[in-house]
């Protein structure tokens, strides 16, 4: 007896007709806006996730040293590949690089609620392109395949940042890029730690003034309103470079606000520049898609992502501005599963046919092929028994519809055609059968 490995999933046809549901969902929305599938490796050199995130996150991985004594690891995301992939290619591909892909990664986590160790995730990256229209693009995308899904401004909420911004305020305030990277990793954990654990991580930075940076960094995290963003940054930027360089993020701001209007997706923002993304990677807008409890209050995060524009460049390849978002199929599924948005269909036959003896069955193979090549989903008993189990296979199958063919039916050329649902049963020609069936399903 063997059992499955912890934080891994078995899947059953039941489990993947809702996965297929959800990926179809994705790949639609991905295509209609213009993005293009790629694919990569399942394995990759470790030191392709180290040099994107640290030799922290080998506590993380699944890696071993490969029978070539390569030191490699199963890919934990999908981002150091692709910015691999586009960065080898760069001069030889249409800007902009539009690109998608569903594929299953691997964390070495303790399995927990909405985490485990394998997962499938949807990442959508835009290439070449440093201005706010590929930000609008991006998270435009990323709340249409939300709706794809059924979900409503109800649902989930879109919470803005920008990690730009903050880097430029943090310029006048004396930090250089190191500190000020390690002081937007405490504002990323505001939100779990008290106010002494703050003001202590807070304090190598500010010495005295962190009581005042935490006063400015509460108000900072009530801000709501773009007018409210600018007003604060504009009357805090004290020298005149340092106010151009404020101004001018905040016209991109007003672009990105602009686009999302523009598209509809207004009501799906929330301001909150409490949103750093933990990763230092990130250079610009940045975003989190949070789950919206019964009782309006912000749940589990379901996707995530924004602006990288030096990680090609970090990888040894020529400096390409880049933006992308990844949400993950295992909080997705426990949402759509809570909110009852699954279709109850299992991905089984539409048709089932009924057939009584040996020359019925060539006559009905003739036609479930016929059909099959028409797109139908038809199944069918592979020996001959009674019409009373065939009946009750068909009704346990989750078809929509069941053909008869008995003897009375082979010799008038007819089908005997039941609607499972409805109970309504009507006698047709063969010759319009697949007609019949094909309005029927519609």
């Amino acid at each position: 007896m063997f059992e499955r490995l912890p934080g891994f999933r078995d899947f059953y046809p039941d489990d993947c007709a809702r996965r297929d549901y959800l990926f179809d969902r994705w790949f639609d929305t991905a295509r209609r806006f213009g993005f293009v599938r790629y694919d990569i490796p399942t394995l990759e050199p470790l030191e392709l996730f180290t040099e994107k995130s640290g030799p922290e996150i080998v506590s993380q991985l699944f890696n071993f040293v490969d029978k070539g004594d390569r030191e490699v690891a199963l890919r934990p995301e999908l981002t150091p590949s692709l910015a691999r992939m586009v960065g080898s290619r760069a001069n030889a591909l249409k800007r902009p690089i539009k690109w998608f892909n569903v594929a299953e990664n691997f964390r070495y986590e303790k399995p927990q609620k909405g985490r485990l160790r394998s997962h499938y995730q949807l990442n959508c990256d835009i290439f070449g392109e440093a201005g706010a229209g590929a930000d609008v693009e991006l998270i435009a995308v990323c709340i249409e395949s939300l709706r794809a899904l059924g979900l409503t401004e109800q649902d989930f909420v879109v919470r803005l940042s920008d990690r730009g911004l903050w880097m430029s305020y943090l310029a006048t305030l004396g930090l250089d890029n190191q500190a000020a990277v390690a002081v937007l990793g405490v504002i990323d954990k505001f939100e779990r730690n008290d106010r002494e654990t703050t003001l202590r991580l807070l304090k190598p930075y500010f010495a005295e003034e962190a009581e005042r940076f935490l006063g400015r960094l509460k108000h900072l995290l009530s801000l709501r309103t773009f007018a409210e963003l600018e007003s604060f940054f504009l009357e805090n930027a004290s020298a005149e470079e340092s106010r151009t360089r404020l101004t001018e993020r905040l016209a991109e701001w007003r672009q990105l606000l602009d686009g999302l209007e523009a598209f509809g997706l207004g009501g799906f923002l929330r301001l909150d520049l409490g949103i750093v993304r933990g990763l230092a990677y990130y250079t610009g807008f940045v975003f989190e898609v949070f789950e919206i409890d019964a009782g309006g209050t912000t749940g589990r995060a379901l996707a995530g992502g924004g602006r990288y524009d030096h990680l090609v460049e970090k990888l040894g390849y020529t400096a390409l501005p880049a933006v992308g978002f990844g949400m993950g199929d295992v909080t997705m599924s426990d949402l759509l599963e809570k909110k009852g948005l699954f279709p109850t269909a299992s991905g089984g036959p539409q048709v089932y046919a009924v057939i009584g003896g040996a020359e019925e069955r060539q006559v009905a193979l003739a036609d479930v092929a016929s059909l099959r090549r028409a797109g139908v989903r038809v199944d069918y008993p592979l020996k001959t028994v009674g019409f009373g189990k065939q009946f009750k296979a068909a009704a346990q199958s989750g078809a929509r519809l069941a053909l008869t063919y008995g003897s009375d039916e082979l010799a008038a050329g007819t089908v005997r055609m039941k609607d499972l649902v409805s109970g309504e049963e009507q006698s047709v020609s063969r010759a319009q059968l697949l007609d019949l069936v094909l309005a029927r399903l519609q």
